[in-house]
């Protein structure tokens, strides 16, 4: 009895002290009673930024600066700092910064009325943020960059996508009692404006409105309800985002209870069946491939999942936590960002903040309870960590087009304007031109004090700004018409001029359907048009990503481009598989651009063109969707009830 006494005072002993040990910042190590080694705590990491890290054309009304960590962390102040610089002769901004509720998310937020300076790069710095649960602090400080456009922004946020679906008129029918509800948003919000009082879930009597959480994650600018309990089947819901939600620059949001330029709450109903049983998740493929011995130092690394359960991937735990990638003595690899796509929800992307080293890498995704989910409440697991191996060596590849100046803009109509015919255009973007004589005609302004005198048969909303030269046309607007605005319009032109020069110096590549691009599924590279016209007639193009959702497609036309017919009733559209991206494709077309003359179909990707481009041209049968830009060097732009959706960077 005396020895059981003494073991079991040693044994209290050994505990007290690794509570001591654990208390004290310490972790990993033997577990005084199972006997096996327990790995200690990873130190927190930032998970995502805005803007990105290497943004252009930042908006220099763009007031909030955000890091998003991978768990929760203590307050900042003392050494733990996050600060915003430029260069001399610019003025650093005199804002502040502060933590969201969770925790999870750092403002550095700038002074009321102020502003970035234009066409200035500018620095942002975490240094010793601490997690809040371990008291470990960031490795290194996390250094990102973006540079600032010659403009602000007046482009009301959109929602792009919701899960579960929005069905018009609704409600959509067969939702899972067991599952969140997420929007995604077609640019980046402000963290603190995206809360449970701008984003609720109610239904109507007898039922009773659910509690929940309402969580924002950066990187895949998407913000999630999730119940604190089942819903309650057979009832209908009602989702709102009210117009408290922000971007970055503030613009309210532009739902679908209103139309342009006034902001309005996004609504979306849904009736609930049976609640889904439990599946793991698991990961269906790679990106790199497990064992691939040539990956290009730039590569992004992407995971597709396959989930049994027929939702989406939790964008809350697509994080750095969860998401690792080391490589040549196990050194880790920061990342820019960690993020989930919005076209499926099942692709994961890991993008490195800088490039690879030559050598070899592991990627690893973390399962089990604290691990990568889907949108089930409560979440389907990847049962263990699943991890594989790449070599990564130096490669030619495709590099970036950044468009700078030029990528805000859904129109620009080289020196010769825009014209619209429609009521149904709408512009979720800017538009221009450098024209001195010429005008922006058939368009409205939604930006704020915009006026405009035209019949409204022929009116299409810019949800952005109007960039002319003087005089001021009508519409009128305060944006509209000054040295200034021509100003931007001019390094607009500018910036997509070399963008164009980059696509034309790129090596060609194949024509494999002898000009017309119809019924084929085409992998990324550069495809180059032999007798110098693409056409896609006769059916749709499919752009397969292969879960890359990083994939770059470059079509090099020494001529024209014809999307649609033969023909005014037979669109023909671009449709977009496995992680492909609208703002990773794109159209250098030689002289102009005819995109589904009769209207109807969906365009994807940039098209920059000599000689003008036309969409839906008049007698147009329904409306045509651009998912990218069309900028003209030259001649006009001209549009019949086109919808046209800018990319996010």
């Amino acid at each position: 009895m005396e020895t059981g006494s003494k073991y079991l005072g040693a044994r209290l002993a050994a505990l007290l002290l690794a509570a001591t040990i654990a208390g004290c910042g310490g972790g990993g190590g033997r577990d005084p009673i199972l006997g096996f080694d327990r790995p200690p705590p990873a130190p927190p990491t930032v998970i995502a930024a805005a803007p990105l890290d290497g943004a252009t054309g930042v908006a220099i009304n763009n007031a909030v600066i955000s890091a998003q960590f991978s768990e929760p962390m203590a307050a900042l102040g003392g050494t733990a700092t996050f600060v915003v610089t430029c260069a001399a002769p610019c003025v650093s901004p005199g804002g502040s910064a502060s933590l969201d509720a969770s925790g999870r998310i750092a403002t550095y937020v700038l002074p009321a009325g102020a502003t970035l300076a234009p066409l200035t790069t500018y620095t942002a710095t975490v240094t010793g943020a601490r997690s809040s649960a371990t008291g470990l602090a960031l490795v290194s400080p996390y250094v990102w960059r973006f540079t600032t456009g010659a403009a602000p922004d007046t482009t009301r946020p959109r929602v792009t996508l919701t899960a579960p679906a929005t069905t018009v008129p609704g409600p959509t029918p067969g939702v899972p009692t067991n599952t969140a509800v997420t929007a995604t948003f077609s640019e980046d919000m402000a963290p603190a404006s995206m809360s449970a009082g701008t984003f609720t879930l109610a239904c109507a009597a007898p039922c009773t409105a659910p509690a929940g959480s309402v969580t924002y994650a950066t990187a895949s600018r998407t913000a999630a309800f999730v119940p604190a309990a089942p819903l309650q089947a057979g009832a209908t819901y009602t989702a709102t985002i009210t117009t408290g939600a922000q971007d970055l620059a503030g613009n309210a949001l532009a739902g679908n209870q209103a139309p342009l330029p006034a902001a309005s709450n996004y609504v979306w109903t849904f009736t609930t069946a049976a609640a889904l049983p439990p599946a793991n998740v698991s990961v269906q493929s790679t990106n790199p491939a497990a064992g691939a011995a040539n990956v290009c130092l730039n590569a992004a690394i992407n995971a597709t999942f396959a989930v049994p359960s027929g939702l989406r991937m939790d964008p809350s735990t697509i994080q750095a936590a969860n998401f690792t990638v080391t490589g040549p003595g196990n050194v880790s690899v920061v990342p820019a960002s960690v993020a989930l796509d919005a076209a499926t929800g099942r692709i994961a992307t890991f993008t490195p903040l800088t490039p690879l080293v030559a050598g070899l890498h592991t990627a690893t995704l973390r399962g089990g309870s604290t691990g990568v989910k889907d949108l089930a409440v409560p979440g389907n697991t990847l049962v263990n960590d699943f991890a594989w191996t790449f070599n990564a060596v130096s490669c030619a590849v495709i590099q970036p087009f950044p468009l700078g100046a030029a990528a805000p803009f859904g129109v620009f109509g080289g020196s010769a304007g825009m014209t619209n015919q429609g009521i149904l255009t709408v512009i979720n973007g800017d538009i221009g031109t450098t024209g001195v004589s010429t005008t922006a005609t058939g368009f409205h302004d939604a930006g704020p004090g915009c006026t405009y005198t035209e019949t409204p048969l022929n009116i299409g909303a810019v949800n952005g700004l109007i960039y002319t030269a003087p005089p001021s046309p009508t519409p009128s607007c305060p944006s509209e018409g000054t040295a200034a605005t021509l100003a931007v319009a001019t390094l607009a032109r500018a910036d997509a001029l070399v963008a164009y020069n980059q696509l034309t110096a790129l090596p060609g590549g194949p024509d494999p359907g002898a000009g017309n691009l119809a019924n084929l599924t085409l992998a990324p590279g550069v495809y180059t048009a032999a007798a110098g016209t693409f056409r896609i007639q006769g059916g749709d193009l499919t752009l397969d990503a292969g879960g890359n959702a990083n994939a770059t497609w470059v079509f090099q036309m020494a001529t024209s481009l014809t999307v649609g017919g033969p023909g005014a009733a037979f669109p023909s559209s671009v449709i977009l598989t496995n992680g492909a991206q609208a703002r990773n494709v794109f159209w250098q077309v030689g002289s102009a651009a005819t995109i589904n003359a009769g209207g109807g179909g969906t365009m994807v990707g940039t098209i920059i063109s000599q000689a003008g481009q036309a969409v839906s041209t008049a007698g147009a049968l329904g409306v045509t969707t651009i998912n990218g830009r069309l900028l003209s060097l030259g001649p006009s732009v001209t549009l019949v009830n086109t919808v046209i959706n800018v990319p996010a960077p």
